[in-house]
């Protein structure tokens, strides 16, 4: 046996390690930044179908049927979005659109959520060759709508 030979290979587990590790970093980094992503629009399709589900309860009888409806929905969109980080900065009015056409009868309420606040919660990597991870559209986008 040579005694020399395992010393000449510790340099090689260091590189194989240094490649390895490249790859299982990519591989965790990709999965957290598009799992927020994924979490948040599942998150935004139920808020806003939740809002014309509580929205369906409201009277027609009631004076500003309109009014009262929009409100309605925007109460719940309050609601269920206060379960979100602070940190995310979902605003309900700004983010959030809720509108009742009276002539078609159609409610429609939408969440928008700019990508730039998501970058404030995790960083975007810009790698060459690849882009910026993770890539994703420049708006969240969910919509719910419902004829009465």
């Amino acid at each position: 046996m040579k005694t020399g030979s395992r010393k000449a290979q510790k340099g090689a587990v260091a590189i194989e390690f240094a490649l390895v590790f490249v790859i299982f970093f990519a591989v965790f980094y990709g999965l957290v930044s598009y799992s927020l992503p994924f979490v948040l629009m599942q998150t935004f399709n139920q808020v806003t179908a939740e809002a014309i589900r509580r929205a369906v309860a409201v009277d027609p009888a009631v004076p500003n049927y309109a009014s009262v409806l929009v409100s309605t929905a925007n109460a719940a969109l309050t609601q269920q979005l206060s379960v979100l980080p602070s940190s995310l900065n979902v605003v309900v009015g700004t983010d959030t659109s809720t509108v009742y056409d009276p002539a078609q009868g159609t409610l429609t309420v939408s969440v928008n959520y700019p990508v730039s606040k998501l970058n404030q919660v995790i960083p975007f990597l810009v790698l060459p060759g690849v882009g910026a991870v993770p890539s994703l559209p420049a708006n969240l986008t969910a919509i719910s709508s419902l004829k009465f």
